[in-house]
């Protein structure tokens, strides 16, 4: 790993409401520590999304940054897929 390289994640967007803000849940796969069976975690992660180009369900990827408010710490780089979903389906399930 080169100097000063930075932590990357890919997940789903949950919410877009915010301003230039997505949150963002990334999924990994974890060893129980009494049971050794792999169990699913979950992590929620607010990103900077300077263009608000991110929908929800989107897949994104996320890059570490400087910390841009309390919980922000983390920008969108990338949207490597969008939503099958549109828009009018996401109101109607809400």
């Amino acid at each position: 790993m080169e100097r000063g390289s930075r932590k990357s994640k890919v997940g789903r967007v949950l919410s877009n409401k915010m301003d230039k803000t997505a949150v963002v849940e990334v999924g990994r796969a974890a060893i129980h520590p009494l049971y050794k069976k792999v169990v699913k975690r979950k992590s929620r992660f607010f990103a900077h999304d300077e263009k608000n180009a991110c929908q929800v369900g989107d897949k994104v990827k996320i890059v570490e940054c400087r910390p841009i408010s309390k919980k922000k710490c983390w920008r969108v780089v990338e949207i490597i897929e969008k939503s099958k979903l549109d828009n009018v389906q996401l109101a109607e399930t809400v």
